[in-house]
Parts: C-alpha cells; sequence; structure tokens
C-alpha cells in the first residue's frame, strides 16, 4: 500500500517525465507519442520504476532500452525540474507497459 507521499511523488515525476519527453527529449522517443502510464515508487523514495508505453512503435521493448541507455540524459533534464521537492534524486528506470497489448489479446480471444 502506497503512502500518500508516495502517491504525491508518484503523481510528480508521472508529469514532468511526460512533459520533458514532449518537449526538450523529443528527439529521445524517434517520433513515437510516448505516455508515462504508471511510476512506482519505493518506500524509501529512492527507487522508481517508470512503465511507458509508446505509440506507433515498431520495436517497444528496443525505445524502452534506448530510454535506459540515456538515463544520465533524461536524469540531468528531470532534476533542475523536481529539485525543490527532493532532497535526493531518486533512481530512475523505465519498463515497457504492456497492458494495452494484454487487453487486446483479451478481445481477440474472447467472442463477440
Amino acid at each position: 500500500m502506497e503512502t500518500v507521499r508516495q502517491q504525491k511523488v508518484s503523481r510528480l515525476l508521472q508529469k514532468e517525465i511526460g512533459i520533458l519527453f514532449q518537449n526538450t527529449l523529443s528527439h529521445m522517443i524517434h517520433g513515437n507519442i510516448l505516455s508515462v502510464t504508471v511510476v512506482r515508487i519505493a518506500s524509501d523514495l529512492g527507487f522508481a520504476k517508470i512503465y511507458v508505453s509508446p505509440f506507433p512503435a515498431e520495436d517497444p521493448a528496443a525505445l524502452v532500452t534506448h530510454l535506459n541507455e540515456n538515463l544520465g540524459e533524461v536524469t540531468r533534464a528531470l532534476y533542475p525540474r523536481i529539485r525543490n521537492q527532493f532532497r535526493k534524486m531518486p533512481e530512475i528506470r523505465f519498463y515497457y507497459d504492456d497492458s494495452l497489448d494484454y487487453a487486446e489479446r483479451i478481445n481477440e480471444i474472447l467472442p463477440d
């Protein structure tokens, strides 16, 4: 169960990372639209799992790998935006959110 502080931090990171990928870091997503679907933050606020859903991506796993390889650039762009809310920048990792693919597979399996 997430605390209120974890929920606030998750929403803040979700909002700010989404804005960064729309504006400053748009070159990293190679013309895709990137939705930050969920942010899960550890109880000590030291680590954040950021789930993203790219559209229309040929290979979404490769895009997420590219984002994780360039975490330094993301962190350098993110820190000035959130530094007043944190003592220490949480370590972040990107993960592919396949919930839309899963829902689509279920719809294909179920009869109309």
